[in-house]
C-alpha cells in the first residue's frame, strides 16, 4: 500500500470517528436524564444492601423517593437512626424519632413441645411444605414448620432454626421484613426492640385443641388480661395479643401465664 493510500485511510477513519463523536455528544445532550444532586448525596449515605425492607426497589429507588419527598428520611431500616440523621441534614429536615424494631417469631413449639403427625422427607422449604397434607410434620398448623425459608431470606444472619423453631437475634436484626414476607404461616412480625414481653404463639384453636397439639401454646385462659392494669393485653380469636404502645413491661402477664407462652 502506498503512502497516499495510508493517509487517505487514516483520514477516513478520523472523519468517521469525528462524526460519531459529534453524534454521540448531541445524543447525550438530547437524551440525558437529569439527576437531582440531593438524590446522589442521599444514595451515598444509604448502606447499599438493596434488601427492599424500605418498600422501594433497592437503595437507588429509596434515594430517588427521599429526594422527591415521597419517602421519610429515616425509611432505611438497615441504616437506622444514624443514617436517617445524615439524610435529614442533606434534605434540610428533622430526622424524627422512629422506634427501632426487630422481627419476632410467634411460636414456641419446639420439637420436644409439639406433637408430630408424620415424618416429612422432601424439600426444606416452608412454602413448599405448606401445601402438602397437614402442612408439615408438626400437629399445629399455625406454628413454625422449621424448614428455614426465613433463614434463607435473611441477608444479615439474624435468624436461625433452633430445635425446630426460628429464633431471631435481636442484635443482628435490622427489621428489613424479608423473613416476615417469606413465612407462609405469617407468624413473624416486627415488634419494638424494647418490648420485653411477647406472646410466642399464633394458634387460634381453642384451649383443649391447643393442649392436644402443643405444650407451649396459648390456651385462651384470659389470665394474662386480668393481670394487666393498663389494658395492654387482650384476646383475639382465642389468642392473647399485646398492644406494645400501652405495655409497660411490668411482666405480670408473663408471670401468670400457665403455659409460659408469654416470654
Amino acid at each position: 500500500m502506498s503512502i497516499m493510500g495510508i493517509i487517505i485511510a487514516a483520514a477516513v477513519v478520523g472523519a468517521v470517528g469525528l462524526v460519531i463523536g459529534v453524534l454521540l455528544g448531541v445524543a447525550s445532550e438530547k437524551f440525558k436524564v437529569e439527576v437531582d444532586e440531593k438524590e446522589i448525596l442521599v444514595r451515598n449515605e444509604l448502606p447499599g444492601n438493596n434488601c427492599g425492607g424500605c418498600g422501594y426497589p433497592g437503595c437507588d429507588g429509596l434515594a430517588k423517593a427521599i429526594a422527591a419527598g415521597e419517602a421519610a428520611v429515616d425509611a432505611c431500616p438497615v441504616g437506622g437512626a444514624p443514617v436517617g440523621e445524615k439524610i435529614a441534614a442533606i434534605m434540610g429536615v428533622e430526622a424524627g424519632s422512629a422506634e427501632k424494631q426487630v422481627a419476632f417469631v410467634k411460636c414456641k413449639g419446639t420439637c420436644d413441645k409439639t406433637n408430630m403427625q408424620y415424618r416429612y422427607y422432601g424439600i426444606d422449604d416452608c412454602r413448599k411444605v405448606s401445601v402438602v397434607p397437614g402442612a408439615g410434620e408438626k400437629a399445629c398448623a399455625y406454628g413454625c414448620m422449621g424448614y428455614g425459608t426465613c433463614v434463607k431470606a435473611c441477608q444479615f444472619d439474624a435468624i436461625h432454626i433452633v430445635d425446630g423453631v426460628a429464633v431471631v437475634d435481636k442484635e443482628k436484626c435490622v427489621a428489613c421484613g424479608k423473613c416476615v414476607s417469606a413465612c407462609p404461616n405469617h407468624l413473624i412480625e416486627l415488634v419494638p426492640y424494647k418490648a420485653e414481653h411477647l406472646v410466642q404463639c399464633s394458634s387460634h384453636d381453642k384451649g383443649k385443641d391447643v393442649k392436644a397439639k402443643c405444650e407451649s401454646g396459648c390456651i385462651g385462659c384470659t389470665l394474662c388480661t386480668k393481670q394487666c392494669e393498663v389494658g395492654a393485653i387482650h384476646m383475639e380469636n382465642n389468642l392473647a395479643v399485646i398492644d406494645y404502645a400501652l405495655c409497660t413491661n411490668c411482666g405480670k402477664c408473663a408471670a401468670k401465664c400457665p403455659t409460659k407462652v408469654i416470654q
